[in-house]
């Protein structure tokens, strides 16, 4: 496996399947003597759900209590 001019490497996807890492998946570096690994980040800041939310929040346009939404759902009247 070769490291390309910008330095990236591509992971196999049978190692990315077997630790979970999926596109926009946050990775740390740990580096012990000349040996690197590569980690799912344990930086709950920074997990893919947490920065949907964000992107999210303050989005919606309708002015709904939870409870009506609810009503909506469930088909009440």
């Amino acid at each position: 496996m070769r490291i390309t001019s910008k330095g990236q490497v591509t992971i196999p996807l049978a190692v990315r399947q077997k630790i979970g890492l999926q596109p926009n998946t946050e990775v740390d570096f740990i580096v012990k003597g000349n040996t690197v690994q590569i980690v799912k980040s344990v930086n709950p800041d920074r997990s893919r759900g947490k920065k949907l939310i964000a992107r999210l929040r303050g989005k919606a346009t309708v002015k709904m209590s939870t409870d009506d939404i609810m009503a909506l759902t469930r088909g009440d009247e």
